[in-house]
């Protein structure tokens, strides 16, 4: 029988014994919380800090947006000292310790952005991108001073990617962080200045270069045209990065030419004109940059249709070196062409300069890209131009890397080499 005197909250008075929580709980409550802090009335987490602000608050500070990067890094606490000299980052609170020592969570601010980093964890397969092999994304920031951040950086260790250069949506370049992070630093053009035309209906705002073997071509164009890519929605992708000209290539097609996706009004009366012209047309969907749908005409030429939405913009009147000047579309019937795309497009026609050519027109200007046609081919495709700042060296370029050039010649618009890849892939060099 128990001491009816005995205190029945002794047992309360045992020392306390703290214990360390399982690595795997600990995961998943900082997911949780990050979630949590992630809904639109959510605001800034520290270790040491909770700031709750109406989301899109108007204010200086830093703070998590819809969309935020979570860094893994094979030294954190090197990075929390690298971030700050390189970027002029600031840490946010006390980084969470774990009680192996190595750092659970950390949080940085660059301009008015938050950023978030952590040790790796091979338990829960969180490895940082040395340890994989490369770097699978890229972090995109935006600075006042493109050059000096980037002079900057590699100065702390940074390996330079690509130099400093003009592009005409910015100055940028792009390097490595020592923790094998890929970096795209920006100094933005003037709205003004970046933006070009509008996209009408009727406007190219992509092309995809059909080929057989990706990786072969990536390398032949960066040989010939100094093109770069990102990785793109497949293994069979690649998005060329840098240009005013959106473009992609595309592996794995033995017809070899160049897929133009065309920018309408309205996506769903455009399949519906396809279909009445004769044509094929998937039911669209939507994709980030707007509703698409596949095509192919009344003769088998591949093409797509999108809106292109607000933000959509006509490339560059004056290309720059590697970007498209002139697209051929070779077709076997020029009068079925003009009929089909007249009644998909609103096209008009204009003759060219060559028996059974064509100029594409909007409301009596130039289609963007500069649209030629040629009737009379065996098979449908669409043979590019490629402007370049010295034909000489693009065509010993072409040469070198196992293409085929014809030598140079004048033409009314400037110099001129019709040209194939290593692939048989089809196209003209052209000094404008």
């Amino acid at each position: 029988m128990s001491d009816p005197s005995a205190d029945p909250f002794e047992a309360l008075r045992e020392p306390v014994r703290p214990v360390d929580p399982d690595p795997i709980f600990a995961e998943r409550l900082r997911e949780r919380l990050r979630r949590a802090l992630l809904e639109p009335t959510g605001g800034i987490m520290t270790t040491g800090t909770i700031i709750d602000r109406p989301a899109g608050a108007a204010t200086g500070e830093a703070r998590l947006h819809t969309l935020n990067a979570y860094l893994t890094v094979d030294d954190a606490r090197r990075a929390l000292e690298w971030y700050p000299r390189a970027f002029g980052a600031r840490v946010l609170g006390e980084p969470t310790v774990m009680p192996d020592g190595r750092i659970g969570h950390a949080e940085l601010a660059v301009g008015d952005s938050v950023f978030m980093l952590a040790d790796e964890w091979p338990e829960l397969a969180l490895a940082g991108p040395r340890a994989r092999g490369g770097a699978s994304v890229s972090l995109y920031l935006r600075v006042p001073d493109v050059d000096a951040v980037v002079d900057r950086a590699v100065r702390e260790g940074a390996t330079l990617d690509r130099p400093v250069a003009d592009a005409p949506y910015g100055r940028n370049g792009v390097v490595y962080d020592p923790f094998g992070h890929r970096w795209m630093i920006i100094t933005p053009a003037p709205e003004e200045a970046a933006a070009g035309p509008r996209l009408r209906t009727g406007d190219i705002g992509y092309v995809s270069l059909w080929v057989p073997d990706v990786e072969r071509a990536a390398a032949f164009y960066q040989a010939v045209l100094g093109w770069r890519y990102q990785p793109g929605s497949s293994e069979q992708g690649r998005m060329v990065e840098g240009l005013s000209q959106p473009m992609g290539l595309w592996g794995g097609r033995e017809h070899r030419t160049l897929m133009p996706c065309f920018a309408v009004e309205d996506v769903h009366e455009a399949v519906r004109r396809i279909r009445d012209a004769g044509g094929e047309a998937t039911e669209p969907r939507t994709e980030p940059y707007g509703r698409v749908a596949d095509c192919t005409d009344d003769q088998g030429m591949a093409f797509a249709v999108f809106e292109p939405g607000e933000g959509g913009r006509a490339p560059a009147d004056r290309p720059r070196h590697g970007e498209i000047s002139y697209l051929t579309f070779e077709v076997p019937d020029s009068a079925r062409f003009r009929a089909f795309f007249g009644h998909v497009l609103g096209w008009e026609f204009v003759r060219g300069r060559v028996e059974d050519g064509w100029e594409a027109r909007i409301d009596g200007t130039p289609v963007r890209y500069m649209v030629g046609l040629q009737g009379g081919h065996e098979r449908p495709a669409v043979v590019p131009m490629y402007a370049v700042d010295d034909i000489d060296v693009a065509v010993q370029n072409v040469r070198a890397a196992g293409g085929t050039a014809t030598e140079p010649s004048r033409e009314s618009y400037g110099m001129s080499s019709y040209c194939s890849d290593d692939q048989g892939t089809r196209f003209y060099l052209g000094q404008h």
